[in-house]
């Protein structure tokens, strides 16, 4: 691999991503796989200034087989020492990069009952830690480095070796990591971002109306001072940080009681390390009253049927047909790239940022505003070349907002 791209695409993620500042700690969430990768990474924050690096390693072999061996119990079991690891960061002001790299379907002969047990125990245990970072308390980022099963599985038809090389080379195209001036590049990205953002603040649409030939016939209902945002966003003391690289959405909080119709899947989801495949969502005053999955339903059950807040959603985020990471045409089983290359849903939690002072809001207040809460919050794509979308403004007016995959604006 081109070892410039790899020192700048490391340099990025800090500088860029969590805009590490002089003193910081920096919490790193890395599969054990990525090891010298992690390294890169962590020689780097220290160039950049950060106080402190702490890696946790992450093993999904050793998962599956806690999953598939362990007593009850003991998927349900948080120790207060992971607890407090988690929270004790998050409260000292650290930033957070998680590594997202898993094989899609490492889990695919596990239970899904159990892993979702251990991910509702998880939740429950560090729901503070999720609500910082869903406020931006703590700024974050999060990215995907290639290992050998999750190449393979995008390029099937390559070798091991030559199915992880290609994935580098995307990986650093879609970040800009092979630019002259990565930096930069993405300073100019986040700015085209901004444009679209400012139409949606100057409109401010109280509803959305989705349809495609896949079946999509869906109302979405958007909350009074809903805001739109997309490329970077701002932390509590005013730094800017990229929550997402690479990242293409417009995202906004749904009305939790405003969405209405049908909903069809057009990429698999990768959850949990089991697949969920050709799945459709039915809603009725923003609750999921219906579903169906050709593969993976238990999964998709479980995921609908966490808490309260599940059967409801939490973002809808807009991203054109025609744009880079679509335009590449592959399927990553990976919901941070498949997400930026199609429009998406959220099951679950709502980030508060989206509606105005939501990050100053409570539990009542977020609730009062139409802003659903949640454990879990999962996006799924439902973006196709076809897709038409309709907006409608305070005075009735109706507004063509994409049509035929993209953007008219």
């Amino acid at each position: 691999m081109n070892q410039k791209y790899l020192e700048q695409y490391a340099r990025l993620i800090v500088r860029t991503g969590v805009n590490i500042q002089k003193g910081q700690t920096l919490v790193l969430f890395a599969p054990v796989e990525v090891a010298p990768f992690a390294r890169l990474m962590t020689e780097v924050a220290y160039e950049e200034g950060a106080g402190n690096v702490v890696v946790r390693w992450e093993d999904d072999e050793l998962a599956k087989i806690k999953y598939l061996k362990a007593p009850e119990e003991a998927l349900e079991n948080v120790p207060e020492w992971q607890k407090e690891f988690y929270l004790s960061y998050a409260r000292e002001g650290a930033a957070f990069v998680n590594i997202h790299a898993s094989d899609p379907e490492i889990m695919k002969d596990v239970d899904p009952n159990r892993i979702m047990k251990a991910s509702k125990a998880i939740g429950t245990a560090i729901r503070e830690y999720r609500e910082r970072r869903m406020n931006n308390q703590n700024r974050w980022c999060v990215v995907s480095v290639p290992t050998a099963a999750w190449a393979k599985k995008v390029f099937p038809d390559l070798s091991e070796q030559d199915a992880v090389e290609r994935l580098w080379e995307v990986i650093f195209h879609t970040v800009r990591a092979d630019k002259e001036f990565p930096v930069a590049a993405w300073q100019e990205h986040c700015e085209n971002l901004k444009t679209r953002r400012n139409f949606f603040a100057e409109k401010q649409l109280v509803s959305l109306h989705i349809q495609n030939s896949l079946g999509t016939d869906l109302e979405v209902e958007l909350p009074e001072g809903h805001i739109w945002l997309g490329g970077s966003e701002f932390s509590p003391d005013g730094v800017e940080f990229v929550a997402n690289m690479p990242t293409e959405e417009l995202f906004t909080v749904p009305k939790k009681t405003g969405v209405n119709g049908k909903v069809v899947s057009s990429m698999p989801l990768n959850h949990n390390g089991s697949l969920i495949e050709n799945f459709s969502l039915e809603f009725k005053d923003g609750k999921v009253v219906h579903f169906q999955a050709e593969k993976g339903y238990e999964t998709l059950k479980n995921i609908i049927e966490t808490d309260e807040g599940s059967s409801y959603l939490g973002e809808l985020a807009l991203v054109p047909y025609d744009s880079p990471i679509s335009n590449l045409n592959i399927l990553f089983y990976n919901t941070l790239y498949d997400e930026n290359a199609s429009c998406h849903l959220a099951i679950g939690k709502a980030y508060p940022v989206c509606v105005k002072n939501g990050d100053k809001m409570n539990k009542e207040e977020l609730e009062a505003a139409g802003v659903n809460d949640s454990l879990t919050h999962v996006d799924f794509m439902f973006g196709t070349e076809d897709l038409n979308i309709t907006g409608k403004t305070t005075d009735g007016e109706e507004v063509a907002i994409f049509r035929d995959g993209n953007f008219v604006i």
